[in-house]
Parts: structure tokens; sequence; C-alpha cells
């Protein structure tokens, strides 16, 4: 039997965001599901998503929404960047079925309004996206990975350290002929999870020498503010003597180098998918109910667990939800949970869930209503 004619288009990924939409024979008014064999953790419904909010897992989300149309027709999925605060403020002004946030809702009015918004029950945070961060250099004539301490990156990134041949830093690194170059930092312009999650490192790991706490804003003083992790990257890469953070993803694809980080104990963690994996593994749920709202150790011990990570959430109504949007929201997100959906991030520069988690979120998303 002829499958019926699908057309997929994909929408680049600049600007706002993306945009992929599939048609096909079975766009009635009313959704309609059937589990689809052609696809491993797909189960097919008709019907229309619209989500925004974080870039950094942009890439997922593509690879996904490509996924899930390309085995099932009748679908309309548009997920638009913008940032995780855009994000959640679409989701609570009821403009996006969910939004992708690298922080979790904030306790108060953030988190009151979203469940506002969702009247029949509270908005939940799912963790779905696992992304490591990278502290990316350029440090000329520098070619084994440089060590860099919680503390020496706090130092680093307020200025008190102001040369790459500081002693601090040739401390951590015998042997390495380190330049009297100075140090150029770059950090986000905008409000940021990347930015969020790495100040939340330092705020843990160099408490002493860290004094701005965790935020979504760059707060501390100095250094050049750049839009994106792009745009970080793109800064270190031309400027010698540069440092940034940023995904992963973004210091392969522009072949930047990237340190190995110390953990609460001063040990030094080299960044590999199957280390960021090891810390996301003692992550702690602090949400109750369907809320997935992780805790980071941060005070682990543990050498091979990479201790400067992002996760970012989907941002949804955990009840209250419009019942022609039910099945493909429950769908969809329940094949990004799956170990098939899960098994497509490493190769996006992500680490997928370590599987006692990707279970709760599972069990998270089919209980959506």
């Amino acid at each position: 039997m002829k499958r019926p004619q699908r057309r997929v288009a994909l929408g680049s990924l600049i600007g706002a965001g993306l945009l992929l939409t599939a048609c096909g024979s079975d766009t009635g008014g009313s959704p309609s599901s059937s589990t689809n064999p052609g696809g491993a953790g797909i189960t097919c419904s008709s019907g229309s998503l619209t989500a925004a909010g974080s870039t950094a897992q942009q890439n997922a989300m593509a690879q996904w929404i490509k996924d899930y149309l390309n085995k099932c027709s009748g679908a309309n999925i548009n997920y638009g960047g913008g940032g995780s605060g855009q994000g959640v403020q679409q989701f609570t002004d009821g403009k996006v079925d969910f939004a992708g946030s690298d922080f979790p809702l904030a306790a108060g009015a953030e988190q009151q309004g979203a469940d506002a918004r969702c009247k029949a029950g509270p908005a939940i945070n799912i963790p779905m996206v696992g992304g490591p961060i990278a502290v990316g250099y350029n440090v000329p004539g520098v070619t084994k990975p440089l060590n860099l301490s919680a503390s020496n990156l706090a130092k680093i990134f307020t200025g008190k350290i102001t040369k790459w041949n500081d002693g601090a830093i040739a401390q951590d690194n015998p042997g390495v002929a380190l330049p009297a170059l100075g140090i150029q930092t770059f950090h986000r312009s905008d409000g940021s999870g990347t930015t969020y999650n790495f100040t939340n490192y330092l705020a843990h790991d160099a408490k002493a020498d860290w004094t701005f706490g965790a935020d979504k804003n760059w707060t501390a003083p100095g250094g050049q503010g750049a839009k994106g992790s792009q745009g970080v990257a793109q800064g270190v890469k031309s400027t010698a003597g540069g440092i940034g953070y940023f995904e992963l993803s973004f210091a392969t694809q522009s072949q930047i180098p990237y340190a190995a980080v110390g953990n609460a104990e001063g040990k030094f963690v080299s960044l590999t998918q199957d280390n960021a994996v090891k810390f996301l593994s003692y992550a702690k749920v602090a949400g109750t109910g369907s809320d997935l709202k992780l805790d980071f150790d941060y005070a682990t011990t543990d050498a091979s667990a990479y201790p400067n990570l992002l996760v970012t959430y989907e941002i949804v109504c955990s009840k209250g939800n419009p019942a022609d949007k039910i099945p493909l929201l429950k769908n969809f997100l329940g094949y990004a949970a799956s170990p098939a959906g899960q098994q497509e991030l490493p190769a996006q520069g992500y680490i997928s869930l370590p599987d006692n988690l990707r279970q709760q979120v599972q069990q998270a998303v089919n209980s959506l209503g």
C-alpha cells in the first residue's frame, strides 16, 4: 500500500526560530492518534502545536520535529527560539502550547502567572535536554587542554586574574608554557539560561571568589557582552586571549578548545559525554507530583562528574491543556523522552537523560491532561 504523500518544510535556524510543518491526508478537524510501526517511539497524532523559548535546545527540537513529521502526516509543529525568558512569558500569555527554558519556573510571581494560565492544574517543569557548558579559550601556542579551577574561573571572569601566565593558572597547568597575554572575557549580553547555569556552578564551587550569585543576566563587572552563545563563541574564536562559556556544540562547531574545570573538591574534570551524564545522574528532583524541577549536586566530589551543566525544561500545563491538542502534545513530547528520541541528542552536542530520570519524564508526559 502506498504511503500518502507528505511535504515537510524546514525553516532555517535564524532569527526568531524554526518552523517545521507536515501536511497529509489526515488533516481533518479533529486530531487522531495511531501507533506508527515505522518510527520507533513515535505515536502519530494530527493537530498543531506552537512552542518557543530556549535556543540552547533548538537543534534538539529541530531533530525531534523532523523525526516526528517524517513519520506522521497531519501534524503541524512550530518551535520558535527567542530565549528562555521570552518563551516562558509567551507561555504565561497563552501564546504557545509549551515553552523551552534553561531554568525552572521561579517560585512566586512567575510560577503563579503560569499556573493561572493553566487554570485546571499547575504549570510544571519537565527536563528534556541535557547540555554541558564548555569553557572555551583562545590561547595561541597552547595545545594541551587547560585545567581551570572554579576559583580561577571566578577570578578570571571578575577581572582579578588578567594574564594567562598568572601564577594561579600556571600552578594548575604544570609543564604548559603559558604566554604573558592579556585575558579577554566574553559573556552573554542577553538574558540566558546558559549564564544562569554557569554562574550557578561558580556560586556553588567558588563561593569565596564569586559573590554575584546565579542569574540569567550577567552581573559581574568587566568583560565583553555578546548576543547568544554563537556571539560569545565568535568573540572567543576571533580574539587572542579570549575566554567564554557556551554549549558544547558551539565549541565543537567552531573548533574552540575547552578546559577541564574544577569540581567542589578542586579536582579537574574533563568535558566528555559520559562525565556530563554522570553529573546529571546525581541531580535530585525538587518538584512535587509531576513537576520534575531538578537540584544539581554541585557538592559532589566525583572526579568523573562534569559540574558545569544545564538542563532545558519543557514548561507545560499539567492539566487544562486544550482537548484537541492533548494527543499531539503527549505523543510529541513522549517521543522526545523515549529511548529513540534521547538517542538523537549526542550527535547534536547534547547528552541523553539518565534512564531513571528519563522514565520519570515519560511518566510526567503521560499524565498531561
